[in-house]
Parts: C-alpha cells; structure tokens; sequence
C-alpha cells in the first residue's frame, strides 16, 4: 500500500494525471468565473514562477557543487553523529530560508544521505531531517515557502519586515522538529563513527553563488520578486548549462512542470471558489489565530498546501501569520500536505536510499503538532498573531 501510493503521488503517470486535472479545473474555473478566476491567477502565478526561478538557481548550485562541497565539509568536520545532524539542520534551515523548501528537499537529500553513509551513521535522521525540517523552516521568508507569496497577496510588506515577523516562530518550529527527530533517532546519532570514506568536495565559487545572492537579496528587497529570480534562475542556467539538449532536459526535470501546472491549475480553481463563495472567509472571521492555524493544517493535508492557501486566503485574512503557520508546518503530517514531498521521495530514491512513508509520517505525527504549538506560541507572544485590520 505504501509503495503504491508512493508510486501514484511520485510516478510519471501520476505527475501527468495531476497536470491534467489542474488543466481541466483551470478551464473550469474560467469559463464558470472569468472574472474571479483572473483574479485568483494573479494571486497565485508569483509563487510558482519565483519556485522556478530558484529551482534553476538550485540546478546551477549543484552544478557548482556548493552542496556536496558542504554535506562533504559535515562530514570531515563532525566530531560525532549529533554535531553532523546539528551541522545538517543549519544546512536544511539556511538553504530552505534562500532558496525555498522545494529547492532545499530536491537537491540537499542526495547530499545529507551521502554525507551520513560516508562517517558510518545510520542515514534516517538526516534522510527524514531533510524534509520534515525544510517544511517546519519555510516561515522565514517570503520565498522560502510558496504559500507565503500566496497569502501575502493580501498583506503588504518588504521581505525584511516578512522576517522580522516570522523568523522566531521559524526558529523555534525547526528546533522543536530537529528535536523530535534526534529524540528518535537517538541511538542512530550517538553511534560509533569513522574517518569519511570520500573525497573532499571542490565548490566553484562562479555563477551558482552569485545566482544564490542574487536571488536572496531580490526577495528579500521586492515585495514581488518572482520575475526578477526567474529571470536570474534562466541566465544562469545559461551561463553554466549552456542551450543544450541535455542542459534543457536537466531543466525539465528539476521544474516537473506536470506538477506544477497541475497544482498551479487546482490552487487557481479553489481561489475561484474562495471569492465566489463566502463560507471559507466567514469561517476565517470566526476563528482566533490558533484554530485559524490548525484549521489550516488540515486543510494542507486534505488538498495540498498550495490549493489550501489559494482558497483560505481568496478574501481578506484576520489572521493571516496563524494561517501560514499551519500552511507550512502542517504538511509534515502527512506526505499530500506539500510539493516538497514529492520532490523528496524522488531525491531519496536517486540517492538509492529506502524512504519509508510510515516512518516519515510516524515522525511527523510527533513533531508537527508540537511544532506547530510552538511556534503559534511564540507567535502570539510577539504580537503576531493578532488580527490584521
């Protein structure tokens, strides 16, 4: 059952069943609400055009080997398995903040796996760390998490003032998951270590960093930065892949465009609803920040985070920070709740490791709901979640 519902959320067949579906929800929602159904697109359409842009910057970083050059630079330099996990979780929180959760899950899991294979320790923490951490560590910046541009749409500000609001419900919600998970894997961590058992990684520090800081300072500056990263993420895959068939094939690949266009399409179809329908805005108004937050958490789960935060925050939100913190932690609950998990069930595999959905979901079961309540702890401590006006 596991591996087919991996298969079916993973596989070609899949990717391109969900395109199809987005399609058909798309032209539906046109041609039954042109009006609404433009306005949702505008909402909607940054977020997926900024994850794009930083997938191909992400490409251009691999390609550099920044990656491997630090998963490397971990394990030649952690004393013990818990200094490698705590040197992967600043690793996962620092490439999620910059180059979003998608970015971090798609191209750092290979890495992690490798580097906790390379001293002798067991892989699962670092493998599960890889996107249960990405998820719970998205809250930090606009672009960190798509489902941040989506509800933003409806507050504005700066990225900087965006992490000064977040960062410490972010910081507490990856601590409380990193610990959940070293709590469990406790044994694994405090296990005997070797010497690394592979090369040094050689990082080319040319376009795929200037890419990375390019990207950071735009988001960070732009209220809307989708088109300028997007723009960043094509010239330097320009820059570094060149136009061939191969560097086109290798784009392809990363964006899973099947996937995109598909949720793109169902995320447009319930903003639709959402403004020709009052039920989900009334419900909203009548909620305090924590049940706004786990409202939304269910809703990540049961429709994915991204059609969830298109149809919650279609109106005006009174509570829009509670609503992303239960966007974005709550999809550690189960695999449907985010992209990033089909991207990391698919970086796993190419790094020939054995995912296991029962056990993620196990971890995640124990750690989103603590996550959660911390960081609308922290939250509500700092006067973030209050009612917007």
């Amino acid at each position: 059952m596991q591996a087919w519902f991996a298969q079916a959320l993973t596989g070609k067949r899949g990717a391109w069943i969900l395109g199809a579906a987005g399609l058909l929800a798309l032209a539906a929602a046109a041609t039954l609400g042109p009006a609404d159904a433009g306005a949702a697109a505008a909402q909607d359409w940054p977020p997926f055009v900024l994850v794009s842009g930083l997938l191909l910057i992400g490409l251009v970083s691999q390609e550099d080997g920044l990656f491997a050059a630090g998963g490397h630079l971990l394990a030649r330099r952690a004393g013990s398995g818990v200094a490698l996990y705590a040197g992967a979780v600043l690793m996962i929180a620092v490439v999620t903040a910059l180059l979003n959760l998608d970015t971090s899950v798609a191209f750092l899991t290979p890495v992690l796996v490798y580097a906790a294979r390379s001293r002798g320790e067991g892989e699962a923490p670092l493998l599960y760390g890889s996107i249960l951490l990405a998820n719970a560590g998205s809250l930090v910046l606009p672009g960190s998490n798509l489902t941040n541009l989506i509800v933003l749409g409806h507050v504005h500000m700066s990225g900087g003032a965006f992490f000064r609001r977040m960062a410490p419900a972010d910081a507490v919600a990856v601590l409380v998951t990193a610990g959940v998970i070293a709590a469990r894997h406790h044994a694994q961590l405090h296990a005997q270590m070797t010497a690394p058992r592979v090369p040094a990684g050689e990082a080319r520090l040319g376009v795929g960093l200037l890419a990375v800081l390019g990207a950071t300072v735009l988001v960070v500056v732009l209220r809307n930065a989708a088109l300028p990263v997007a723009a960043v993420g094509i010239l330097a895959v320009t820059a570094r892949l060149g136009l061939s068939r191969e560097a086109l094939a290798r784009a392809r690949e990363i964006l899973g465009a099947p996937v995109l266009v598909g949720l793109f399409g169902i995320a447009v179809a319930l903003g639709t609803l959402g403004r020709a329908w009052t039920g989900p805005a009334m419900l909203l108004s009548h909620l305090d920040s924590w049940a706004t937050a786990a409202l939304a958490a269910g809703a990540a789960v049961l429709v994915n985070n991204l059609p969830a935060a298109s149809l919650l925050s279609a109106r005006a939100l009174p509570h829009p920070f509670a609503l992303l913190v239960g966007l974005n932690v709550g999809p550690n609950l189960f695999v449907s709740g985010s992209l990033a998990w089909v991207l990391w069930w698919r970086s796993a595999q190419t790094a020939r490791a054995q995912p296991s959905l029962r056990a993620a979901t196990g971890l995640g079961l124990l750690s989103a709901p603590l996550a959660l309540t911390s960081a609308m702890a922290v939250l509500t401590v700092l006067g973030g979640g209050t009612p917007v006006h």
